[in-house]
């Protein structure tokens, strides 16, 4: 096992707030996606270690990529992903993207703007859909919403857990102009309970997540395996369920993510939800056709 490899959390993908793999998709695809899983999860793990330099991060972000170009084979999950890759015909180009989100994190703790933190996005969450999509043989006309989707999956996460990126890591996703303007600074991410004009802020982001949300909307419906709308739709009605909550509960003093119950029952409501508009719209479908 390589140095890198003992940096990991042991945190797995039955762990995340969103599927990994599920048995929705196709089994076929489930060894592939895992592949790459496995490499992000890690990579994410050397990024947020506590005891490490910025710049031993960056050393072993370096070694993921090299393992996973074939230029060294020092990580094993990187090797095994960049032959599985091949092996499919995909390419490798997500995955570097979300190495670069990777090696921002190791360096960079603050974010001016909106627009300087769906920057960070394009590389930290739109690499994921985007590969997804990939995987089924889906256009790429699809990926500006499935970038909307990832984007708002990734900015419910960071309001979430707002005040604990901030206490354990000292790093802060909510911009920094908006805490101006409202008068306050990071340093407000680090109470027991937000303060009224916190609670604004993040009610505020939380509506401007919410219109990217809506802009992912056709995803589901622009997709043409049946398997993977499914999942788009399992997603994107667990993200609007998180959205909402951001609107109405303070993270900083209340439990916002979903309990394996509730996450489960958003699950089939969504997939169901999905099944009968891919149903209804398939008249229409052959209609045109």
């Amino acid at each position: 096992m390589s140095d890198v490899e003992t940096l990991a959390s042991g945190k797995g993908h039955a762990d995340e707030n969103f599927p990994v793999a599920s048995a929705i998709i196709a089994a076929r695809h489930r060894p592939v996606v895992m592949a790459f899983y496995r490499v992000a999860r890690l990579s994410d793990d050397v990024a947020d270690h506590p005891s490490l330099s910025a710049a031993d991060k960056l050393a072993r972000l370096t070694a993921v990529e090299n393992s996973l170009l074939g230029r060294e084979a020092s990580v094993a999950p990187a090797v095994t992903l960049g032959g599985v890759l091949a092996a499919r015909g995909l390419t490798n180009q997500h995955m570097l993207d979300l190495l670069e989100a990777f090696r921002r994190d190791a360096v960079k703790t603050r974010y001016d703007h909106w627009d300087d933190l769906l920057d960070y996005c394009r590389y930290s969450a739109a690499p994921v859909g985007r590969f997804m999509l990939d995987v089924h043989g889906e256009s790429r006309d699809t990926w500006p919403a499935s970038d909307a989707l990832c984007a708002a999956l990734q900015i419910n996460n960071h309001l979430q857990d707002c005040g604990k990126d901030y206490r354990d890591l000292d790093r802060v996703y909510v911009p920094l102009d908006v805490l101006t303007d409202a008068g306050l600074d990071v340093r407000a991410l680090g109470e027991a309970k937000a303060s009224p004009a916190l609670r604004g802020v993040i009610t505020g982001l939380a509506r401007r997540t919410g219109e990217l949300l809506h802009t992912a909307r056709p995803l589901e419906s622009g997709v043409r395996d049946l398997r993977l709308a499914l999942e788009i739709g399992v997603i994107h009605t667990l993200a609007l369920s998180l959205n909402r909550r951001l609107l109405t509960h303070d993270p900083l003093s209340e439990r916002v993510h979903h309990t394996k119950f509730e996450a489960a029952g958003l699950a089939l409501g969504g997939a169901a939800a999905t099944w009968v508009s891919r149903l209804s719209a398939r008249p229409n479908r052959q209609a045109r056709a």
